[in-house]
């Protein structure tokens, strides 16, 4: 069941490599659903995932992270990553700054695997309220 993107299409979808915390997978799929118009969201999860893909954290496997995406663009058809940290984070337990750091630095991370070539990668923030907040 590949999806396509654009308008007309049957249904799309979307990945979301972000932590494994529960609180925050709501509010993203929903965020990205409106968004870019996505009828699914795949998720992608480790704990404290912007500090594992920016290096910061050895708690998860940016390899593993990096395929499980893969398959997602490849068999999905996904072409919007959305790649977050959140408050409260017990896998990256860091300042607010020091997410957005992470953030930015695990999408740019994203953006150079390959077969990402045409994909939007876009970095957020899950504030305290557990609202969306786009940081690239």
């Amino acid at each position: 069941m590949a999806g396509t993107e654009g308008e007309g299409a049957p249904y799309a979808f979307g990945t979301s490599v972000a932590c494994m915390d529960g609180r925050i997978q709501e509010p993203i799929r929903i965020w990205m659903a409106e968004r870019f118009g996505l009828t699914y969201v795949d998720v992608v999860t480790q704990p404290g995932m912007d500090g594992v893909l920016a290096g910061s954290t050895d708690l998860g496997d940016p390899e593993l992270a990096r395929r499980m995406t893969g398959i997602s663009v490849r068999a999905h058809g996904s072409r919007t990553v959305v790649v977050s940290g959140h408050h409260d984070c017990a896998g990256n337990p860091v300042s607010r700054e020091r997410h957005i750091e992470d953030i930015k630095r695990a999408v740019d991370a994203a953006k150079s695997w390959e077969g990402m070539d045409g994909i939007q990668v876009i970095g957020v923030w899950v504030n305290e309220d557990w609202q969306v907040e786009p940081v690239t």
